[in-house]
Parts: structure tokens; C-alpha cells; sequence
């Protein structure tokens, strides 16, 4: 019986009917390529919140206008009655539930990650051990890019048994951590002391967020940690290098020597 008012659905197509849903498709089309590549020009002139909307704006109105293109062109190939959109879509679900189960699986957390947004272009996440800044997001799958530029796909499925770590969560405030491990005979208090100020004098630093010299210390040696923000989340690795630099140049005007972890862990 279905397959009956699936035929007889189908049996209403012509070829003008056709050349007309191409033309949807293909101005859809454009349309998705051309809000993929002026919105992101367009928000890497800015900074900041305003950045991470513009980004976050791209797979929401690429889902819309799929959406929108599907509830155009169904009508236009097929005469919109009950049976006939009943036998259509009773029969798409029907292939796409066996043909594509794993990728029907990503699609639905891929909405799924539209409605919730657990994270964002411009992100810098970590799942299944990969860490990167969130290039895109698809409708099967999340673009991210590593710290050695090094572009990772992510299918949206992964969010169902996975953790996941958003270090920024659509702000520009990503706290980075500079470890060093020091001998444990020193001034405690006043290594802590030229460690804040190393921190506050590096010209990569957020100066009004929250800046904290951590200390922990063994029977081998001390573990001090520099928590604090860059300027812009993409400046992590700069940041990082840059305060361990100045660090280490302290630690050899005062004398203090620094231990590699290694060591401390041997």
C-alpha cells in the first residue's frame, strides 16, 4: 500500500516541475556559499562577543536555509496532499534509518548541538583527546583546528559517549597555564611575588582578569603554576612560551634552578 502512494506520488513529477526545484536548489546553494564565506570575513575584522556571534550565526542559518530549500522544493515536485507527503517522507526515513544510520546519527546531534551549543566557532575544545579552536560547524560533523594547524572533523555523534571541554565557551577569556618545576630549596613567597609580576609585565596578558601563581611542592621539587588569561583566545601559544621565557630568566637571576618534569617525575 505504501509503496502504491509512493508511486503514485512520484508519478506527478515533470520535467518543468524539475528545472524549477534545481533552480531552488542551486539559488540555496549559493546562498549557504555565500553566508560560509562573507560571514566569517566579516568576523574576523571584529573581536570579542561580537566575533563569536557573526561565527556562531553560520551553521544556524545554513540549517535554516536547508530547511526552507526542503519545504520548497517538496511541493513543487510533489502535489502537497496527506498520502502523498505521507509515502514521500515515510519512505526517505525508511532509507535514511537503514542506509544511514551512523551519519543519521551525527545529523540528529548536530542539531542537537545547534539547540544546546556546547560549543561554537571560535571555541577552543577537546574531545577524544584532540584540541583545537572550532572552525566550523556542519550539519554531520564539527571542523577543528589544532595548535599545530591541523584540521580535525568531529562528528557531531561523538558528543553522546564523550566528554567534552570547552576552554572558552563562546567568550574571548581562555585561561592558560604555564608549569615550571623549580628545586625546592628557595624563597617560596618571593619566587611567587616575581612570578606575578612576570605575568602582569608580559604585554600578552588580560590584566583585569584574575592572575594566580599556584604552588605545590614534594620531597624532590616545587610545581609552580602561572594561571592567567591572554588577550585573545588565539594567542595562547605565545603567551604560554612568553611567560616561561621571562620565568626562566628570574629563576637564573635568582639563582633558582629549574627542573625538568622528568626528572621530578623520577
Amino acid at each position: 500500500m505504501e509503496e502504491l502512494g509512493l508511486k503514485g506520488a512520484l508519478s506527478t513529477i515533470t520535467s518543468g516541475a524539475i528545472v524549477q526545484a534545481i533552480a531552488v536548489v542551486a539559488v540555496a546553494w549559493l546562498l549557504i556559499m555565500a553566508v560560509q564565506k562573507l560571514l566569517p570575513l566579516l568576523a574576523h575584522k571584529l573581536s570579542g562577543k561580537p566575533r563569536l556571534y557573526l561565527l556562531a550565526m553560520v551553521p544556524l542559518l545554513r540549517l535554516v536555509i536547508i530547511v526552507l530549500t526542503i519545504v520548497m522544493v517538496v511541493p513543487i515536485l510533489v502535489e502537497p496532499s496527506f498520502e502523498n507527503m505521507l509515502a514521500i517522507f515515510g519512505a526517505l526515513g525508511l532509507a535514511l534509518g537503514f542506509a544511514f544510520k551512523d551519519y543519521a546519527n551525527s545529523l540528529i546531534a548536530g542539531i542537537v548541538t545547534l539547540y544546546e551549543m556546547p560549543y561554537r566557532p571560535g571555541d577552543w575544545i577537546e574531545i577524544n583527546g584532540q584540541y583545537g579552536e572550532v572552525r566550523a560547524i556542519g550539519t554531520r560533523a564539527a571542523e577543528i583546528v589544532t595548535l599545530d594547524d591541523t584540521v580535525i572533523v568531529i562528528p557531531h555523534g561523538l558528543l553522546w559517549n564523550n566528554l567534552l571541554a570547552n576552554c572558552n565557551d563562546g567568550t574571548d577569556n581562555l585561561m592558560c597555564v604555564a608549569e615550571l618545576y623549580l628545586e625546592p630549596n628557595h624563597d617560596i613567597a618571593r619566587m611567587r611575588e616575581l612570578f606575578r609580576d612576570v605575568i602582569y609585565t608580559c604585554p600578552l596578558t588580560k590584566t583585569y582578569q584574575p592572575v594566580v601563581v599556584a604552588v605545590t611542592g614534594s620531597d624532590i621539587g616545587m610545581k609552580y603554576r602561572l594561571k592567567a588569561y591572554p588577550l585573545t583566545p588565539g594567542d595562547q601559544t605565545r603567551f604560554i612560551a612568553d611567560l616561561t621565557a621571562r620565568a626562566a630568566e628570574i629563576c637564573a637571576d635568582e639563582g633558582v634552578r629549574m627542573m625538568s618534569r622528568p626528572l621530578l617525575l623520577h
